[in-house]
């Protein structure tokens, strides 16, 4: 109880500094900030020492994966070469209570009231609504794919080409006045009738999480100025300020469930681009003190996903975002792969849970989902994310038998990492 209660503490006093600290806060500060939240991990969690090879887990597979992946991505990539940019500006909805440069978008479980047709929407969980405005959210998406894909083929080949036009994509929707879009959701996920936006909507942006790695890969390319460089980390940091100060943001980091664990995700992946050190060592510690005890049963399973209408799929989607924040946050001495907490849950337990169903969609022991139930699993990177941080091969096997690229749009919509290539070194 006295190590749960000072891991609280210092998560508690950590994001206040974060959240009312000024751009010059002192290095003294930050270091006992520091100091405090790896003491609460230590007190909370047994966290395994990585030796040499589990330093930089995905060393092992990197020239596997773009072997494996090359053919696929210079395909995309060349598809995306004739895709022009385009975002949110394209398209408007009247009923946003926000202006041309504000992303929207609509509660997707809120429909019309039978009884009262013009009066505030009626909720149907698991049931997304065809009518909703969408075209903020597919923009969006269309943009992570196409910058995602030009970012990996440049990788792969060094060739400008895709570079350039990565950077066309990245100037129009963070650079250039007249098409960006502002960085905050003040109207994301909206309800007709009751309100304008919510925190929830923050979830809409988990497709800028690879967005985010890709300028990492392309800050070298010589079509990527440094003043573009610049612009582009200026848009995520004000947009993690946002994710982080905003009662918003606040409320989506304290949900229980995959939005908490998306929150942790976003925040950790624009820290990474931006250098915050001091929001990456919160997201590490939140991970250990509050999404691993607070969202997994001791059988690796997340209780709160498997009590949904789509149990199948939320439970894929939580750990996809689990095992992103320990792919972006997990460094020599900061092994988040190897946590485990005093009664044995762990990353590892939860891919031994749901492994099998993987394998074998038709042995799922629980409630099949409402939708989309014969549209799962895809090409989840915590396959492969796992499988080289434990050495499971089952793990990378599978992962290369299932789809890259679905075509459901729901599907694509919980998909938000499409290029494996931009995560190994």
């Amino acid at each position: 109880m006295e190590a749960t209660q000072s891991a609280v503490a210092a998560r508690d006093s950590a994001m206040k500094q974060l959240m009312n600290r000024g751009p010059r806060m002192s290095l003294m500060i930050s270091l006992t900030l520091l100091l405090l939240m790896l003491n609460a991990a230590i007190a909370r969690v047994d966290v395994a020492t990585p030796g040499p090879e589990q330093d930089n887990p995905m060393q092992t597979t990197s020239a596997t994966v773009a072997a494996f992946e090359s053919d696929r991505v210079l395909r995309m990539a060349e598809m995306y070469l004739r895709e022009p940019p385009l975002t949110i500006t394209a398209y408007t909805c009247p009923r946003s209570a926000g202006g041309l440069h504000e992303f929207y978008s609509e509660g997707d479980y809120w429909w019309p009231d039978p009884a009262n047709p013009d009066g505030p929407y009626i909720q149907r969980d698991g049931m997304s609504n065809p009518e909703n405005f969408t075209k903020h959210r597919e923009m969006m998406m269309r943009f992570s794919a196409a910058v995602s894909s030009l970012a990996a083929a440049y990788k792969l080949s060094r060739d400008e080409k895709y570079a350039a036009h990565a950077v066309r994509h990245l100037k129009a929707w963070f650079v250039d006045e007249s098409s960006m879009m502002l960085p905050h959701l003040k109207y994301a996920q909206a309800i007709k009738g009751r309100v304008t936006g919510r925190g929830i909507g923050i979830i809409d942006t988990i497709h800028l999480i690879e967005v985010a790695r890709a300028v990492e890969v392309l800050s070298g390319s010589a079509s990527f100025s440094p003043a573009d460089v610049r612009a582009v980390k200026e848009w995520f940091a004000e947009y993690l300020t946002w994710l982080t100060k905003h009662q918003f943001g606040i409320d989506e980091r304290e949900a229980k469930n995959n939005h908490g664990t998306w929150w942790v995700a976003q925040v950790a992946a624009f820290a990474h681009l931006v250098g915050d050190t001091m929001a990456m060592n919160y997201c590490r510690e939140r991970f250990i003190t509050v999404l691993l005890p607070g969202q997994m049963a001791g059988d690796g399973s997340f209780p709160l996903e498997l009590k949904r209408t789509k149990p199948y799929n939320y439970s894929i989607f939580n750990l996809e975002g689990m095992a992103t924040i320990c792919q972006i946050l997990t460094k020599p001495g900061a092994n988040l792969w190897g946590t485990v907490l005093p009664d044995g849950r762990s990353m590892l337990r939860a891919m031994e849970f749901l492994f099998p169903y993987l394998k074998d969609r038709s042995s799922w022991p629980y409630a099949r989902d409402v939708a989309y139930f014969e549209d799962y699993p895809v090409r989840h990177h915590f396959l492969l994310f796992a499988g080289a941080a434990f050495k499971r091969s089952a793990y990378l096997e599978l992962w290369k038998t299932l789809d890259p690229d679905p075509v459901v749009p729901e599907v694509i919509r919980s998909m938000p990492l499409r290029q494996p290539v931009l995560w190994v070194e």
